[in-house]
Protein backbone atom coordinates (compact mmCIF):
# COMPACT_ATOMS: atom_id res chain seq x y z
CA UNK A 1 0.00 0.00 0.00
CA UNK A 2 1.37 3.40 -1.01
CA UNK A 3 1.44 6.06 1.68
CA UNK A 4 1.10 9.79 1.11
CA UNK A 5 4.34 11.53 2.03
CA UNK A 6 3.96 13.82 5.04
CA UNK A 7 5.62 17.00 3.87
CA UNK A 8 6.28 20.33 5.51
CA UNK A 9 3.56 21.80 3.28
CA UNK A 10 1.06 19.23 4.58
CA UNK A 11 1.99 20.11 8.15
CA UNK A 12 1.49 23.82 7.41
CA UNK A 13 -1.95 23.21 5.86
CA UNK A 14 -3.10 21.17 8.85
CA UNK A 15 -1.83 23.84 11.24
CA UNK A 16 -3.61 26.59 9.25
CA UNK A 17 -6.86 24.63 9.27
CA UNK A 18 -6.69 23.99 13.02
CA UNK A 19 -5.94 27.68 13.57
CA UNK A 20 -8.97 28.57 11.45
CA UNK A 21 -11.21 26.26 13.47
CA UNK A 22 -9.90 27.70 16.74
CA UNK A 23 -10.44 31.30 15.61
CA UNK A 24 -13.90 30.52 14.29
CA UNK A 25 -14.90 28.88 17.57
CA UNK A 26 -13.53 31.88 19.46
CA UNK A 27 -15.47 34.32 17.23
CA UNK A 28 -18.66 32.27 17.53
CA UNK A 29 -18.39 32.20 21.33
CA UNK A 30 -17.73 35.94 21.48
CA UNK A 31 -20.72 36.63 19.22
CA UNK A 32 -22.94 34.49 21.44
CA UNK A 33 -21.78 36.32 24.58
CA UNK A 34 -22.36 39.72 23.00
CA UNK A 35 -25.74 38.64 21.68
CA UNK A 36 -26.71 37.44 25.15
CA UNK A 37 -25.51 40.73 26.63
CA UNK A 38 -27.63 42.67 24.11
CA UNK A 39 -30.77 40.73 25.04
CA UNK A 40 -30.01 41.28 28.72
CA UNK A 41 -29.63 45.04 28.17
CA UNK A 42 -33.03 45.15 26.49
CA UNK A 43 -34.73 42.98 29.08
CA UNK A 44 -33.37 45.01 32.01
CA UNK A 45 -33.65 48.39 30.21
CA UNK A 46 -30.06 49.03 31.22
CA UNK A 47 -29.32 51.59 28.50
CA UNK A 48 -28.67 55.11 29.72
CA UNK A 49 -30.85 57.76 28.05
CA UNK A 50 -29.50 61.29 27.65
CA UNK A 51 -31.19 64.37 26.25
CA UNK A 52 -29.21 67.07 24.44
CA UNK A 53 -30.86 70.46 23.86
CA UNK A 54 -31.34 72.03 20.44
CA UNK A 55 -31.74 75.82 20.53
CA UNK A 56 -33.11 78.44 18.18
CA UNK A 57 -30.03 80.46 17.21
CA UNK A 58 -32.05 83.59 16.51
CA UNK A 59 -34.11 83.67 19.74
CA UNK A 60 -31.84 81.72 22.11
CA UNK A 61 -34.77 79.59 23.26
CA UNK A 62 -34.65 75.79 23.47
CA UNK A 63 -36.51 74.26 20.55
CA UNK A 64 -36.21 70.60 21.45
CA UNK A 65 -34.02 67.69 22.49
CA UNK A 66 -32.30 64.75 20.85
CA UNK A 67 -32.70 61.47 22.75
CA UNK A 68 -29.45 59.49 22.94
CA UNK A 69 -29.36 55.93 24.26
CA UNK A 70 -25.98 54.66 25.43
CA UNK A 71 -24.93 51.31 26.96
CA UNK A 72 -23.05 51.25 30.24
CA UNK A 73 -19.55 49.82 30.57
CA UNK A 74 -19.31 46.23 29.39
CA UNK A 75 -16.47 43.78 28.90
CA UNK A 76 -18.02 42.77 25.57
CA UNK A 77 -18.28 46.24 23.97
CA UNK A 78 -15.28 48.55 23.92
CA UNK A 79 -17.25 51.67 22.93
CA UNK A 80 -20.70 53.00 22.04
CA UNK A 81 -19.83 52.80 18.33
CA UNK A 82 -18.72 49.19 18.79
CA UNK A 83 -21.99 48.38 20.51
CA UNK A 84 -24.18 49.84 17.76
CA UNK A 85 -22.00 48.26 15.08
CA UNK A 86 -22.66 44.88 16.65
CA UNK A 87 -26.42 45.50 16.86
CA UNK A 88 -26.39 46.14 13.12
CA UNK A 89 -24.87 42.69 12.53
CA UNK A 90 -27.61 40.83 14.36
CA UNK A 91 -31.21 39.88 13.65
CA UNK A 92 -32.27 42.20 16.49
CA UNK A 93 -32.08 45.53 14.64
CA UNK A 94 -35.83 45.96 14.37
CA UNK A 95 -36.58 44.90 17.96
CA UNK A 96 -33.74 47.01 19.32
CA UNK A 97 -34.88 50.11 17.43
CA UNK A 98 -38.40 49.68 18.73
CA UNK A 99 -37.04 49.18 22.26
CA UNK A 100 -34.93 52.38 22.05
CA UNK A 101 -37.81 54.39 20.63
CA UNK A 102 -40.21 53.39 23.41
CA UNK A 103 -37.53 53.85 26.07
CA UNK A 104 -36.75 57.37 24.83
CA UNK A 105 -40.41 58.38 24.86
CA UNK A 106 -41.05 56.92 28.30
CA UNK A 107 -38.02 58.55 29.90
CA UNK A 108 -38.63 61.86 28.16
CA UNK A 109 -42.07 62.17 29.73
CA UNK A 110 -40.94 60.94 33.14
CA UNK A 111 -38.09 63.46 33.32
CA UNK A 112 -39.96 66.57 32.17
CA UNK A 113 -40.35 68.71 35.26
CA UNK A 114 -43.49 70.74 35.95
CA UNK A 115 -42.02 73.98 34.61
CA UNK A 116 -41.23 72.43 31.21
CA UNK A 117 -44.36 70.33 30.70
CA UNK A 118 -46.23 73.02 28.77
CA UNK A 119 -43.32 74.10 26.56
CA UNK A 120 -44.20 71.68 23.71
CA UNK A 121 -40.59 70.88 22.91
CA UNK A 122 -39.75 68.82 19.84
CA UNK A 123 -38.20 65.41 20.49
CA UNK A 124 -35.70 64.00 17.97
CA UNK A 125 -35.54 60.19 17.95
CA UNK A 126 -32.78 58.36 16.07
CA UNK A 127 -34.01 55.64 13.77
CA UNK A 128 -32.36 53.44 11.13
CA UNK A 129 -34.02 54.26 7.78
CA UNK A 130 -34.21 50.59 6.79
CA UNK A 131 -36.35 49.88 9.86
CA UNK A 132 -39.12 52.05 8.41
CA UNK A 133 -39.11 49.78 5.35
CA UNK A 134 -39.06 46.55 7.38
CA UNK A 135 -42.15 44.42 6.85
CA UNK A 136 -42.26 43.80 10.62
CA UNK A 137 -42.66 47.51 11.29
CA UNK A 138 -46.36 47.94 11.98
CA UNK A 139 -47.89 51.29 11.18
CA UNK A 140 -49.35 52.81 14.31
CA UNK A 141 -46.95 51.33 16.88
CA UNK A 142 -45.31 54.67 17.62
CA UNK A 143 -48.61 56.54 17.53
CA UNK A 144 -50.05 54.15 20.09
CA UNK A 145 -47.08 54.77 22.39
CA UNK A 146 -47.50 58.53 22.01
CA UNK A 147 -51.18 58.34 22.89
CA UNK A 148 -50.36 56.47 26.09
CA UNK A 149 -47.86 59.07 27.32
CA UNK A 150 -49.62 62.15 25.97
CA UNK A 151 -47.30 63.38 23.19
CA UNK A 152 -48.53 64.60 19.82
CA UNK A 153 -46.90 63.29 16.60
CA UNK A 154 -46.17 66.92 15.67
CA UNK A 155 -43.70 66.98 18.58
CA UNK A 156 -41.68 64.03 17.24
CA UNK A 157 -38.97 64.07 14.57
CA UNK A 158 -37.58 60.82 13.15
CA UNK A 159 -33.86 61.45 12.75
CA UNK A 160 -32.47 59.15 10.04
CA UNK A 161 -29.00 58.32 11.26
CA UNK A 162 -27.69 55.44 9.14
CA UNK A 163 -24.97 56.60 6.77
CA UNK A 164 -25.49 53.84 4.24
CA UNK A 165 -27.20 54.96 1.07
CA UNK A 166 -30.93 54.78 0.58
CA UNK A 167 -31.51 52.84 -2.64
CA UNK A 168 -35.27 52.56 -3.15
CA UNK A 169 -36.13 56.26 -3.02
CA UNK A 170 -39.67 55.88 -4.33
CA UNK A 171 -40.65 53.32 -1.68
CA UNK A 172 -38.96 55.33 1.03
CA UNK A 173 -40.73 58.49 -0.08
CA UNK A 174 -44.06 56.62 0.07
CA UNK A 175 -43.38 55.40 3.63
CA UNK A 176 -42.31 58.85 4.82
CA UNK A 177 -45.45 60.36 3.31
CA UNK A 178 -47.48 58.01 5.48
CA UNK A 179 -45.74 59.19 8.65
CA UNK A 180 -45.98 62.82 7.64
CA UNK A 181 -49.73 62.40 7.17
CA UNK A 182 -49.88 61.51 10.88
CA UNK A 183 -47.93 64.62 11.86
CA UNK A 184 -44.36 63.32 12.25
CA UNK A 185 -41.44 65.19 10.74
CA UNK A 186 -38.14 63.94 9.29
CA UNK A 187 -34.52 64.98 9.85
CA UNK A 188 -31.50 63.86 7.83
CA UNK A 189 -28.36 63.54 9.97
CA UNK A 190 -24.67 63.89 9.04
CA UNK A 191 -25.25 66.18 6.05
CA UNK A 192 -21.89 67.46 4.82
CA UNK A 193 -19.96 64.44 6.14
CA UNK A 194 -19.51 62.97 2.67
CA UNK A 195 -21.96 60.12 3.15
CA UNK A 196 -25.24 61.78 2.24
CA UNK A 197 -25.88 62.71 -1.37
CA UNK A 198 -27.91 65.60 -2.67
CA UNK A 199 -30.25 62.98 -4.10
CA UNK A 200 -31.20 61.97 -0.55
CA UNK A 201 -32.21 65.53 0.32
CA UNK A 202 -34.10 66.04 -2.92
CA UNK A 203 -36.13 62.82 -2.76
CA UNK A 204 -36.80 62.61 0.99
CA UNK A 205 -37.53 66.34 1.42
CA UNK A 206 -36.70 66.44 5.16
CA UNK A 207 -38.15 69.10 7.41
CA UNK A 208 -34.73 69.35 9.10
CA UNK A 209 -31.16 69.08 7.81
CA UNK A 210 -28.56 68.38 10.49
CA UNK A 211 -25.13 69.63 9.45
CA UNK A 212 -22.35 67.25 10.48
CA UNK A 213 -19.95 68.43 13.18
CA UNK A 214 -16.98 67.95 10.81
CA UNK A 215 -18.43 70.74 8.67
CA UNK A 216 -19.19 73.03 11.63
CA UNK A 217 -15.78 72.68 13.31
CA UNK A 218 -14.11 76.15 13.05
CA UNK A 219 -16.71 77.17 10.46
CA UNK A 220 -15.99 80.81 11.35
CA UNK A 221 -12.53 80.54 9.75
CA UNK A 222 -13.10 77.87 7.08
CA UNK A 223 -13.85 79.35 3.65
CA UNK A 224 -14.65 75.96 2.01
CA UNK A 225 -16.97 75.07 4.90
CA UNK A 226 -18.70 78.43 4.66
CA UNK A 227 -19.31 77.97 0.94
CA UNK A 228 -20.88 74.53 1.49
CA UNK A 229 -23.05 75.78 4.35
CA UNK A 230 -24.17 78.66 2.14
CA UNK A 231 -25.22 76.26 -0.64
CA UNK A 232 -27.14 74.04 1.78
CA UNK A 233 -28.77 77.09 3.36
CA UNK A 234 -29.96 78.36 -0.03
CA UNK A 235 -31.47 74.94 -0.77
CA UNK A 236 -33.13 74.84 2.66
CA UNK A 237 -34.69 78.26 2.19
CA UNK A 238 -36.15 77.28 -1.19
CA UNK A 239 -37.52 73.96 0.11
CA UNK A 240 -38.90 75.26 3.44
CA UNK A 241 -36.39 73.17 5.40
CA UNK A 242 -34.77 74.15 8.69
CA UNK A 243 -31.06 73.65 9.37
CA UNK A 244 -29.59 72.37 12.63
CA UNK A 245 -25.83 72.82 13.06
CA UNK A 246 -24.36 70.00 15.17
CA UNK A 247 -21.17 69.81 17.19
CA UNK A 248 -21.04 73.45 18.33
CA UNK A 249 -18.10 73.82 20.71
CA UNK A 250 -17.05 77.46 20.33
CA UNK A 251 -18.79 80.82 20.70
CA UNK A 252 -17.19 81.98 17.45
CA UNK A 253 -18.99 79.20 15.58
CA UNK A 254 -22.29 80.28 17.10
CA UNK A 255 -21.78 83.92 16.16
CA UNK A 256 -20.95 83.07 12.56
CA UNK A 257 -23.95 80.74 12.18
CA UNK A 258 -26.24 83.39 13.65
CA UNK A 259 -24.90 85.94 11.16
CA UNK A 260 -25.64 83.77 8.11
CA UNK A 261 -29.13 82.89 9.36
CA UNK A 262 -28.80 79.23 10.41
CA UNK A 263 -31.96 78.30 12.30
CA UNK A 264 -30.94 75.90 15.09
CA UNK A 265 -27.83 74.55 16.82
CA UNK A 266 -26.75 71.67 19.04
CA UNK A 267 -23.44 70.99 20.78
CA UNK A 268 -21.40 71.06 23.97
CA UNK A 269 -21.17 74.87 23.97
CA UNK A 270 -24.97 75.02 24.14
CA UNK A 271 -25.72 72.04 26.35
CA UNK A 272 -24.22 68.62 26.94
CA UNK A 273 -26.24 65.41 26.83
CA UNK A 274 -27.82 65.04 30.26
CA UNK A 275 -29.95 62.43 31.99
CA UNK A 276 -32.18 65.23 33.17
CA UNK A 277 -33.97 67.45 30.68
CA UNK A 278 -32.16 70.78 30.86
CA UNK A 279 -32.69 73.70 28.48
CA UNK A 280 -29.77 74.96 26.42
CA UNK A 281 -28.13 78.37 26.55
CA UNK A 282 -26.11 80.47 24.14
CA UNK A 283 -22.87 81.39 25.94
CA UNK A 284 -21.67 84.98 25.91
CA UNK A 285 -18.32 86.06 24.50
Amino acid sequence: MNSVPYTRETSFNIFSYLKYLFNKRHDDMLYYKRYTELKKIMMEESLETFFQPIINLQTGKTFGFEALNRPGQSQYFSSVDHFYEFVGQTDMVFEFEKFCRNLSLKRYISRLNTELTNENFTLFINIHPHVLLDKNYHYGDTLQSLNVIGIQPEQVVFELTERSAVTDFQEFERVLSHYRSQGYRIAIDDVGSGYNSLKTLIFLKPEFIKLDRSLIHHIDSSAPGQQLVSLIYDYAEQSNTKIIAEGIERVEEIKYLQTVGIHYAQGYAIGRPNREITVGKIPSL
